[in-house]
């Protein structure tokens, strides 16, 4: 249900203000400062999920598109953010383990499955039992494959699995063309796949092929990341900057970095080519990427949403949306509410669901088995 919404911009600055103030609050000096750390990488998750959320808010639920602006206008820049880390972090992991074919689709794809899975079933159920919405057979066999050929904010049981399909396609692509040695080549191969893919514009993802396009280059970049990270020399160097002289060339480069930030999504080619669309938002992940390995700090709010950014991704557009419990019930001029206690549901809805995903996917021990 689409919500009417009264003093957006007073309600957005409300939220600005204490959603800041958490922020910084729960600052903390940061551990590793070398490189992309797993730790680094979980807080830009969570940075990506909260881009996310705040745009399918702003820009689809309410019906006055200044609430929550600019804060809901980074919704690609998250989706590239999310595809870019997760090509980065299976390279790297697979450099590390060199997993076999089979190896790899049983760990990968079972912690990509299972969540979604127990997501779906929740939302099948609910549309069937509540709002008596009968999905063909055909749609729900295609649905548990993944397979999702239209992103209808408004009409499908879950509109963002569009992304699930898309990630699908490199989970499914990667243990074959990932090459130890060559890295670098594995990454030039999958973005000639992704254009070809879109090139082709098979009649099947028709409806779905234009997001696709906006995105095909952040997975294939996060692989080249994974090859170039370990190649930049002596990386420690961060860790001198913030003293003496060196310190104006630290806050220059951060100062730099968050002004190309600014400038890509202030000019981000949205309604113009998709190219350029495409192009605007690599370079706005690409510094906001460069701010978070310089700073010396670390967000445990953006690291708490990132821990369960997966699970939240998949849970909370129907929520909202179709199932909505607060906002309908909020008096006028305390929207900025119904955003804090979402989200605060969205974590513990998370929490509960990686819960249950690892109660299904761990193993018992030998000794157990043996007690």
């Amino acid at each position: 249900m689409i919500i009417s919404i009264s003093s957006a911009v007073q309600a957005t600055e409300i939220f600005s203000v204490i959603f800041f103030l958490v922020l910084v609050i729960f600052v903390r000096r940061r551990q590793d400062t070398v490189g992309i750390p797993p730790s680094l990488s979980t807080e830009l998750k969570g940075l990506a999920i909260l881009m996310i959320v705040f745009s399918h808010i702003g820009y689809f639920l309410v019906n006055d598109h200044r609430f929550l602006w600019p804060l809901s206008s980074l919704a690609g820049v998250g989706v590239d953010l999310f595809l870019l880390l997760s090509g980065y972090g299976l390279a790297v992991s697979q450099l590390q383990k060199n997993l076999t074919i089979k190896q790899f689709y049983q760990r990968r794809l079972i912690k990509l499955f299972i969540p979604f899975w127990l997501a779906l079933l929740v939302f099948l159920v609910l549309d069937l039992l509540v709002l008596k919405i009968n999905y063909s057979w055909n749609y729900i066999g295609w649905s548990f494959l993944g397979i999702f050929t239209r992103a209808d904010l408004y009409q499908d049981i879950n509109s963002p699995l569009w992304y699930f399909t898309f990630i699908l396609i490199y989970y499914l692509a990667f243990p074959l063309l990932f090459s130890k040695t060559r890295p670098w080549l594995s990454a030039i191969i999958m973005y000639l796949i992704g254009y070809l893919l879109i090139w082709w514009n098979p009649v099947q993802l028709v409806n779905a092929v234009h997001l696709y396009r906006v995105h095909i280059v952040a997975f294939p970049l996060g692989v080249f990341l994974a090859w170039l990270m370990p190649k930049i020399k002596n990386p420690k160097f961060l860790e001198n900057l913030t003293r003496g002289w060196q310190s104006f060339f630290y806050y220059f480069s951060l100062a730099g970095l968050l002004g190309i930030f600014v400038y890509a999504n202030t000019h981000s080619g949205i309604g113009f080519s998709a190219n350029l669309e495409q192009a605007m938002s690599i370079v706005a992940v690409l510094a906001l990427l460069g701010v978070f390995i310089l700073k010396k700090i670390e967000f445990k709010l953006f690291y708490w949403f990132g821990v369960y950014s997966y699970e939240i991704y998949l849970l909370h557009w129907p929520l909202m949306y179709r199932y909505d419990f607060i906002y309908r019930f909020m008096p006028a001029g305390w929207e900025w509410l119904a955003v804090i206690l979402y989200l605060i549901l969205f974590i513990g809805l998370g929490w509960g669901m990686a819960r249950i995903t690892n109660l299904i996917t761990s193993r018992p021990s030998p000794t157990s088995i043996v007690k």
